[in-house]
């Protein structure tokens, strides 16, 4: 019995080794689809044929051509294998690495996570979903009644959500100023949020892009703002994170929150809680478990059992994002951008609802077709030609939501635009 008891935890890797291979073995052993195209991630070159060569990397059905990254991202094979490698090894030994097995690599994790960010690993917490997030704020403060928040009537609805259930239903009131929909400078933006302050605001709550139209919102701006006036200020991310680079820092935000499959395609389920260290006092965890006592920033992320290999592909996700290189991405997308806004100048039946400018609007962009019901054209696209969007009806924009993403190549526009005029002219 003991000696098949040996041979067993020999086949694990157990007993004179001592240890199952870790994560970054996994890892490098996961990647191979990376790794064979791992040079040409790393030079200058930013080609069409290097961005087919990243667009080889992600798996989409038979003929589907996806322009909707701004409802859920994708994960490259790369970062799927990697995944699959995780979560069988924490099922070929659940509670080695389920508890404690995993502690370090989560800790990379969450250092990858900070330095994205240019922030303190101590600022970051591992959630599920940028909701969680604005839950975790809207659930914390300690509010009083006929104190305001302001949420602009562009807002997610799961960032108004967790306001109208814990905090208006206490006698918080919700102030929601109305945002201009093709704003030509930032000062426009701001002013709204200007007007909107009273002597009882306590709360700014902010989308950083918006998911209506695609608008960049000047958190900067907006922060040194609300911080002058003694105004904590609660940032959902979830389009903006992976899309653009920036310091948090340096907008100076309280509290930013994301979902990681978006962007940073990410495996679903991971999301990143930011809680600058002079904010973190006004938070409570949604959930308590044993370790509660924990004060840092690590209390917020205290479930007890939770999906880890999913954490762990978050940070593959991140290494393959490196690799290739943030400031590329960013400056990728924006070319995509201005290749699709070009192209549309040939078409007078196709009218842009998002601003132009480069500090207002970046890799999502929307698009009416005038005479058409959006509904109609969402269809046509997809039954027609295989391409995927998301339709936006509300605030009167009748028009086609397209994420632009490093999957997405220039002939994959050109034949967006030509199923637009063809729809158009149909």
């Amino acid at each position: 019995m003991k000696r098949n008891r040996r041979k067993f935890l020999k086949t694990l890797g157990i007993g004179a080794v001592g240890a199952i291979a870790s994560p970054t073995q996994i890892w490098a052993k996961s990647t191979s689809e990376l790794q064979q195209t791992i040079g040409l991630f790393r030079t200058g070159d930013t080609s069409e044929a290097f961005w087919e060569a990243v667009k080889s990397q992600f798996s989409f059905a038979e003929g589907l051509t996806y322009f909707n990254n701004g409802s859920l991202g994708a994960c490259p094979k790369a970062i799927r294998n990697a995944t699959i490698e995780f979560r069988d090894t924490l099922d070929d030994f659940p509670s080695k690495y389920m508890w404690g097995g995993w502690s370090e690599e989560k800790e990379t994790v969450r250092k990858k996570t900070a330095s994205l960010f240019s922030v303190s690993e101590e600022e970051i917490a591992l959630i599920h979903n940028t909701t969680e997030g604005m839950n975790l704020i809207a659930r914390s403060l300690d509010l009083q009644q006929g104190d305001e928040v302001i949420l602009a009537d562009h807002e997610h609805s799961s960032a108004v959500s967790p306001w109208k259930v814990w905090q208006e239903s206490k006698g918080i009131k919700l102030v929601r100023p109305t945002l201009p929909m093709l704003p030509e400078s930032v000062d426009e933006i701001v002013e709204v949020y200007k007007k909107s302050i009273t002597a009882k605001t306590k709360v700014i709550s902010v989308c950083h892009l918006i998911n209506t139209t695609g608008m960049i919102l000047p958190i900067k701006e907006i922060s040194k703002m609300a911080h002058e006036k003694g105004i904590l200020v609660a940032v959902d991310g979830a389009q903006a994170t992976g899309m653009f680079t920036f310091d948090l820092k340096d907008i100076g935000c309280d509290f930013y929150t994301v979902s990681a499959h978006k962007w940073l395609f990410s495996p679903k389920g991971v999301g990143i809680f930011y809680a600058r260290e002079e904010s973190q006092k006004h938070l409570k965890p949604l959930i308590v478990a044993r370790g509660y006592e924990d004060t840092s920033i690590r209390r917020l992320e205290n479930y007890n059992t939770r999906n880890l290999p999913e954490v762990l592909g978050f940070g593959a996700a991140l290494d393959y994002r490196e690799t290739i290189g943030g400031e590329k991405i960013e400056a990728r997308i924006y070319e995509l951008k201005a290749y699709f806004r070009n192209a549309l100048k040939e078409y007078p039946k196709l009218v842009l609802k998002t601003p132009e400018s480069d500090y207002l609007s970046g890799g999502i962009q929307v698009v009416e077709v005038l005479g058409k019901d959006v509904q109609d054209v969402k269809n046509r696209l997809f039954d027609d030609y295989g391409i995927d969007c998301r339709p936006m009806s509300t605030f009167g924009l009748n028009g086609v939501r397209l994420s632009f993403a490093i999957f997405n190549t220039k002939k994959d526009i050109d034949r967006l635009v030509s199923a637009l005029d063809t729809i158009a002219n149909s």
